[in-house]
């Protein structure tokens, strides 16, 4: 696997440290790699977004969901079962092992719900931008304008 030394880059730029870490996280081979469990992002309006993971043979108390400081973390730890001794596995491909999977989450992104179903975990997430973030138009006043007003007041 590159690695990609991006000192050079970090010494011309401030205030990107976040971007910085971000790009090296990702050259990082790690379990989030690996891409267990597989997850998908998607999109359903203009400020909703949903993570589906399949998250098969996990139980609602064998998931844990915490968001700190704009970082979501989904853990799963599978607790143990008792499994009969006579089943001999040909093909054992539903992993049941322990997970950490992490998502850096945007500005005023928020988590709204969490529900398991059919094997999947869906997480709601909502952009909610505060009024004083908001763009707003600034009306533009001319001379003539102003001098408008003036004589309004005088009337």
């Amino acid at each position: 696997m590159r690695s990609y030394d991006l000192t050079p880059l970090l010494r011309s730029t401030v205030g990107f440290d976040r971007m910085a870490r971000l790009l090296d996280g990702m050259t990082r081979l790690d379990e989030q790699a690996v891409g267990y469990p597989p997850y998908n992002i998607e999109k359903l309006g203009e400020d909703d977004y949903r993570i589906t993971m399949a998250v098969a043979g996990f139980g609602e108390d064998e998931l844990e969901i915490t968001v700190s400081d704009g970082n979501l973390v989904v853990r799963g730890e599978t607790k143990e079962k008792a499994e009969p001794q006579e089943v001999t596995y040909l093909h054992r491909g539903i992993a049941s092992r322990t997970f950490e999977r992490r998502f850096d989450l945007a500005e005023f992104i928020k988590v709204t719900g969490a529900k398991l179903e059919n094997g999947l975990l869906h997480i709601a997430l909502v952009r909610e931008v505060p009024e004083a973030k908001k763009p707003r138009t600034v009306q533009i006043e001319s001379a003539a304008t102003k001098t408008k007003a003036i004589e309004q007041k005088a009337a």
